[in-house]
């Protein structure tokens, strides 16, 4: 069974661990509705992407 040499530092078992935190999901205001979404998605509330209607806008039931 494999075991190995010498105790991990803190450095090094930190350096390896960087990159598994978790970060917040980014949103940006939408240029013409002025709602959150987030960047390169489709706006629900107006069907828009990039100023090109993709889906029909959706009405407040």
């Amino acid at each position: 069974m494999a075991v190995p040499t010498k105790k991990v530092s803190r450095t090094k078992r930190g350096t390896r661990r960087s990159h598994d935190s978790l970060s917040a999901p980014t949103y940006v205001e939408d240029k013409e509705s002025g709602e959150r979404r987030r960047p390169h998605h489709i706006d629900l509330k107006s069907g828009k992407y990039r100023g090109r209607q993709i889906l029909a806008p959706q009405s407040d039931v």
